[in-house]
């Protein structure tokens, strides 16, 4: 008998097997468990004096018919029933060209590769270069500081997720989700993405498993194109009839993804020319935080800091002004990792996070942002772009101008003292951020809401971490980039509400937030079009 056990627990105090803890836990022998597989695995460290590690399990169970109706009634024990693929429906309408994908970030890849698997031989389109090509580019400008517009952290193969973590979290909860994290495996990610709680594949594994999704689009009768930035949409009585390249070339369209990214401004620019339907929306900016990832460690672990069997600590901090205006949280926070460049246009500084795979660096970073929204810049469609472009810039100058970015140890921000780099006792950490940083007073190159926001915040997680807010921390800016500053409206059927054959999506069309989310909202939206129309023949 097949049993799903959930909420098997270990203590890190003692030195228990897993299989004998499911079988403590079924009240059976251990000799009757013929296997036991992790389904999932969690860390419980809300009491520091016993950290525990949770798991859901599969366990084939030998016993008398007699005891299988006991173990059936057992609180979180029930009978595994595998669940069953969903094959998509096939639409009749024909096809004369191919469906077209732009963006090869994770929406437009597993949209693409769903409508590959299924027939439809997808165009993919990406503005940027090859992986291979992109890497050199990233790498020349974080060490040298010459910045390539054209092929950059936004810009390029596997989208701006991949020079992240490679989180794979997401609070949409969608059964297709499991499926996607398989193709992902069978893509390069390692086979852990299946079981832990908070998956992540860092830069490193998600490069390989980018190449292995664009290997496997091919394979199935897909084509990719590099540096083929879309330029134009050719609309007539509210269809989009066609897309205009960089290159002069022009194709004729009748389903085309737009999965272009947060980042894809002057894409922005052109739909608002050509009228189709945009709308404002709210986003987050603010700052890049750094400790030691021993303090963190400290802070959410205790004396079971450093053990091995949890890995470096995360977390999730979110403080709400008295007021209820405002709220600032951490976002995008990468264990072990660094703070990087992720400017996509001349003469502006972005800051993003990324970490290998191992999370080793020593290093904890977080993006500490604070709520913003059309009330603060206009509910024009690319007000916020506006915006945004105001503080890259602010911080570029800052600078030096020359992506130096500006920063300050968390201690001068919050006592509004001249901006360094050291602390008094040489216990802060240095920032990881390249080209380099110049100590300057952030608060500067920020609205002034959002800094009284992020100090209040501070203080705040200071109370939640030990350490947190004290004289160890840095902070660099500016992080703006935290999601798509417009919405791409489309209606229930994934459609645009203006353009007939539009479909715009992941989270540069303002529909997702992270790798799993755009990825998932790729799937659904290739599933629309393949409801639609029949398979190429």
């Amino acid at each position: 008998m097949l049993l799903r056990i959930n909420n098997v627990r270990l203590s890190l105090l003692h030195d228990v097997t897993l299989t004998a803890a499911v079988a403590k836990k079924l009240g059976v022998p251990a000799k009757e468990l013929t296997s036991v597989q992790v389904l999932r695995k969690a860390v419980d460290a809300r009491h520091k004096k016993e950290i525990c590690l949770n798991y859901h399990v599969l366990a084939e169970v030998e016993v008398p018919a007699r005891w299988q109706r006991r173990l059936k009634q057992l609180a979180d024990v029930s009978v595994y029933a595998p669940a069953v693929p969903v094959a998509p429906v096939l639409g009749t309408a024909g096809l004369t060209e191919r469906p077209v994908v732009i963006g090869a970030g994770p929406a437009g890849l597993v949209a693409a590769l769903e409508l590959a698997r299924y027939g439809y031989r997808p165009l993919l389109l990406e503005r940027g270069k090859d992986l291979a090509h992109r890497v050199q580019d990233v790498q020349e400008f974080w060490q040298r500081g010459r910045f390539n517009p054209a092929s950059n952290v936004q810009f390029g193969a596997g989208g701006a997720g991949t020079f992240s973590d490679g989180k794979l979290t997401t609070r949409v909860n969608d059964p297709v989700m499991a499926d996607i994290l398989q193709a992902f495996v069978a893509a390069g990610a390692p086979a852990s993405i299946l079981t832990e709680q908070k998956p992540h594949v860092g830069t490193d594994k998600l490069r390989a498993m980018v190449t292995g999704l664009l290997q496997q689009i091919e394979a199935l009768g897909g084509e990719i194109r590099y540096e083929s930035q879309v330029t134009g949409f050719k609309t007539g009585e509210g269809v989009l009839t066609g897309l205009e390249l960089a290159d002069g070339t022009s194709l004729a369209t009748q389903a085309v993804v737009l999965a272009c990214g947060h980042s894809a401004r002057d894409t922005y620019a052109v739909l608002q020319e050509q009228g189709i339907g945009l709308e404002a929306k709210a986003f987050a900016i603010g700052l890049r935080v750094e400790h030691p990832q021993e303090l963190i460690d400290k802070a959410q672990y205790g004396t079971f800091a450093g053990d091995k069997r949890l890995g470096p600590a995360d977390y999730m901090l979110i403080y709400h002004t008295p007021d209820g205006s405002r709220t600032a949280y951490s976002f995008c926070m990468c264990p072990g990792g660094k703070v990087v460049a992720a400017a996509s246009e001349t003469g502006g500084v972005v800051v993003n996070g990324m970490s290998l795979y191992q999370r080793d660096s020593g290093v904890a970073n977080s993006a500490l942002v604070v709520n913003v929204g059309p009330a603060d810049f206009g509910a024009d469609p690319l007000a916020g772009v506006a915006f945004q472009r105001t503080y890259e810039q602010l911080a570029f100058a800052a600078g030096g101008k020359n992506y130096t970015a500006p920063a300050q140890t968390v201690a001068s921000f919050l006592a509004g003292t001249a901006p360094v780099l050291t602390g008094a006792d040489q216990s802060v950490v240095a920032p990881s951020y390249l080209p380099g940083v110049r100590a300057y007073a952030l608060e500067k190159v920020l609205p002034a809401y959002v800094s009284s926001t992020l100090k209040l915040g501070l203080v705040a997680f200071g109370r939640k971490l030990e350490g947190f807010a004290g004289p160890r921390g840095m902070l660099t800016g500016v992080e703006t980039r935290t999601s798509a500053p417009l919405r791409i409206v489309r209606g229930r059927d994934y459609e645009s509400v203006t353009h007939r054959g539009l479909y715009p999506c992941g989270e540069g069309a303002g529909y997702a937030g992270g790798i799993m989310s755009a990825a998932l909202d790729g799937y659904h939206v290739a599933r629309a079009i393949m409801a639609r129309y029949a398979p190429l023949v």
